[in-house]
């Protein structure tokens, strides 16, 4: 291996670090170091891909990185998508390669006014998707001001497991403050709304992708790790109910589930998933041109979803996920193709307003109000959403799998 197939080499491996640490699936970063090495006439190359790793070896050169989980660039992931696409057209030159790689891993992150702003947009518009009013919409608002200045400037400086037990402790207190004041009317709605902002959507939708491709190595550690952050904010939320109830002489009673009559119209819960999956967007790092199309994507998985669970009541909340994911994904990969745009974009900003952040929100108050059984009849409703989220992703992936392995064999023969 000549010194040029070496850089070539090490710097394919370069743009693998760059996806993978800013929210590309597995075989997006396996394909784009192939691509890129190939381009250069490497041909005795052998790469190895982990969630926080990437091993390269070649006739002549080893690489083996940590690459630690930071935080979610998608803008990055497009630019060095597109790179890579110049790259296999011949067109680019090392020298070339090697600079603007340079500039993608130097270029800012969203300002910060914008991350707090999309905070607020996202958290309040869920609100409204979860039964909120229009008065906890304004609530939260506020909430997701706080919330989003809290985990720009505090939260991204700690670790990510007390960062995110500490948001989850805040957007409760927000919401419960709000509540106590006057200032809202449907306190579960508005948490579910406030934490939706913690959700580890990057790690949750990669790791069903990474599944979908036969990668349960690094599919079940992403998973892991979405898990985790799930559970540090279900303890701030718990957190929050006991010291209000450390205040008040007693735990907040809750009564049943209530969602607001004149929200619950369609032609308020489809803007709402709309200006909720955009507010999602900034706060994933996507280019700003792609934020309609984001904004696009949620709005019709969670259109599938409401005609299906609530309007017709066809099928269960659990199998109306199920086809409101496929929805987001079919329409993602759609995206993907004339937006020439990785399909993760769409996929993870579109599956947002599908998490079952109520399942979470009502599993931690029924355990720590003691009602152990109501906690375990929602904690395992919660779950089966989220194995048929689960399952319209992976289900789609696999037939996008198989339909690109025909389409190689067809072109060969």
């Amino acid at each position: 291996m000549d010194t040029n197939q070496e850089r070539a080499l090490q710097l394919a491996t370069e743009a693998g670090h760059i996806l993978l640490e800013n929210g590309a699936e597995i075989i997006r970063v396996e394909e784009t170091i192939q691509h890129i090495a190939n381009a250069y006439g490497v041909k005795d190359e052998s790469f190895y891909v982990l969630s926080n790793g990437i091993i390269a070896t070649g006739q002549h050169y080893a690489s083996a990185k940590f690459i630690p989980i930071k935080g979610t660039q998608l803008s990055r992931v497009v630019e060095v998508n597109q790179l890579s696409r110049e790259v296999s057209s011949g067109t680019v030159t090392l020298d070339e390669l090697e600079a603007r790689l340079r500039v993608i891993r130097q270029s800012k992150s969203k300002p910060w006014w914008e991350l707090v702003l999309g905070t607020a947009l996202g958290v309040s518009s869920f609100s409204i998707l979860f039964g909120g009013s229009f008065v906890d919409a304004g609530a939260t608002f506020v909430a997701g001001l706080l919330l989003g200045l809290f985990m720009t400037f505090i939260g991204s400086r700690i670790t990510r497991i007390f960062g995110n037990l500490l948001g989850g402790l805040l957007g409760g207190l927000l919401c419960i403050l709000a509540v106590r004041l006057g200032l809202g009317q449907h306190l579960p709605n508005m948490i579910i709304g406030t934490i939706i902002a913690l959700v580890p959507g990057v790690p949750f939708t990669n790791g069903m992708r990474d599944m979908a491709n036969e990668d349960y190595l690094s599919g079940t550690t992403r998973l892991l790790d979405a898990f985790l952050v799930f559970l540090c904010i279900a303890i701030g939320v718990a957190l929050a109910f006991l010291v209000d109830g450390a205040f008040h002489g007693g735990m907040m009673q809750l009564g049943v589930p209530v969602a607001d009559t004149v929200t619950r119209a369609w032609y308020v819960q489809l803007p709402a998933a709309f200006i909720g999956t955009v507010g999602f967007a900034a706060l994933f790092g996507t280019p700003r041109r792609f934020y309609l199309t984001c904004g696009l994507t949620g709005m019709v998985g969670w259109a599938v979803f409401i005609v299906l669970a609530w309007y017709t009541g066809l099928l269960s909340v659990a199998g109306a996920a199920f086809f409101g994911a496929l929805a987001v994904a079919l329409t993602s990969d759609l995206l993907s193709v004339t937006q020439r745009c990785p399909t993760t974009v769409f996929l993870i900003c579109g599956i947002i307003p599908l998490v079952p952040g109520g399942g979470i929100f009502w599993t931690v108050y029924y355990l720590v109000s003691d009602q152990l059984r109501l906690a375990a009849i929602t904690g395992f409703t919660a779950l089966k959403v989220t194995i048929a989220i689960a399952g319209g992703i992976i289900t789609l992936a696999a037939l996008a799998s198989r339909l690109q392995k025909r389409k190689r064999i067809t072109e060969k023969i």
